[in-house]
């Protein structure tokens, strides 16, 4: 017997590979940030919400400017970059009281980045035990809160 999991919200995902979007250039042009997920804009990068979550607060952290390379980033994208990872954590730390943090880039498509042509950084709230059986056993991650939640509770607070 094959075991199911089901996902209907990941079709937009798919959909939206299928044609080559970036999801990050998306994020750029939108006129309702609450409906991308945006949490803050600065001039050059803007801050959203992983669609597919590996924890409660996963943020992505992006330039506006649709870049690969590191290297490539001028420095006011990196300021900007910073100044959005710090910002972002004071805010899950008063928020979801995070234990920890794994921050990071995915760089080239054999890291594991899904949109290897427009760099971000991922910003992800651990705490302690918050891994479980599910992964090991069922190959599955519970996010317990929607996205709009979080959404919510990110937006409400202001550093």
């Amino acid at each position: 017997m094959t075991d199911r999991l089901w996902a209907p919200w990941r079709s937009a995902y798919i959909n939206m590979r299928r044609k080559k979007r970036c999801v990050f250039c998306v994020g750029r042009t939108t006129k309702n940030d609450d409906k991308r997920y945006i949490v803050k804009r600065l001039r050059h990068a803007f801050s959203m919400l992983n669609l597919y979550p590996y924890n409660n607060g996963h943020v992505m952290v992006s330039p506006y400017r649709h870049i690969a390379l590191l290297e490539g980033l001028s420095q006011d994208e990196i300021r900007d970059m910073m100044s959005l990872l710090v910002d972002t954590k004071k805010i899950l730390d008063k928020t979801l009281k995070a234990h920890g943090y794994n921050v990071g880039f995915n760089l080239g498509k054999v890291s594991g980045a899904g949109f290897d042509g427009h760099i971000h950084m991922h910003i992800v709230p651990r705490w302690l035990g918050d891994t479980n059986f599910m992964p090991v056993i069922a190959d599955s991650k519970i996010v317990s809160d929607s996205l709009r939640a979080v959404l919510k509770l990110l937006k409400g607070h202001e550093c």
